[in-house]
């Protein structure tokens, strides 16, 4: 798959280029991101380099991590990345933003055009997102892209050399007025019976 674009009424998303690579390095500083985000500690240009000139085309070309920059529509630094990731057949979504642009809604914004385009281009069905129990911020931005929550997983992220428990929340097509290509069936599960 070609890495695409998009755009929404304040943002670009785009692939990442080497010439971000030191807007990758500088955001990664952050002790936040660090802590929430399963990247090498200490932050190093190395691994921004390797990230974005390997993993982010290598994501694209097999479909499996799509990721996209987020900059500014009219021209700027790299405020943040969102990807679409599949896992064992799922669809899931990651993000991070640079500490200085966050509480502007710039995430949300993104995250909702990557889950449009997830459902329409790559045909999920589901799109889900993971967090670090804990993790308010990245739980906040989910919530208000329209992720239901559905529950806590017990030890489902290996970060650090530890086990921890995970946020998980879940974004179907109809959530944002979507047809899916399959129909679906919803549990009456916690519903009270016609008639009672």
């Amino acid at each position: 798959m070609e890495p695409v674009t998009l755009s929404t009424a304040r943002l670009l998303l785009r692939t990442l280029t080497p010439d971000d690579i030191d807007d990758v390095v500088a955001i990664c500083q952050d002790p936040e991101i660090q802590r929430w985000i399963p990247i090498p500690a200490p932050y190093e240009r190395q691994h921004a380099a390797h990230f974005i000139e390997r993993m982010v085309p290598d994501g694209w070309r097999t479909a499996t991590i799509c990721t996209f920059g987020v900059v500014p529509r009219e021209g700027g630094p790299v405020l943040g990345a969102v990807n679409a990731h599949c896992q064992s057949g799922t669809w899931e979504i990651g993000y991070w933003t640079a500490r200085e642009h966050r509480g502007r809604g710039y995430t949300t914004e993104a995250v909702r055009a990557v889950a449009h385009w997830a459902f329409t281009a790559l045909g999920a069905q589901r799109l889900e997102w993971r967090a670090e129990v804990g993790n308010a911020g990245s739980r906040a931005v989910a919530e208000k892209a329209g992720f239901v929550m559905e529950g806590v997983l017990r030890a489902a992220l290996l970060h650090r050399d530890t086990l921890r428990d995970v946020w998980i929340g879940a974004l179907l097509p109809s959530d944002l007025g979507l047809s899916g290509a399959l129909p679906y069936l919803p549990s009456r599960e916690g519903k009270a019976p016609a008639g009672a």
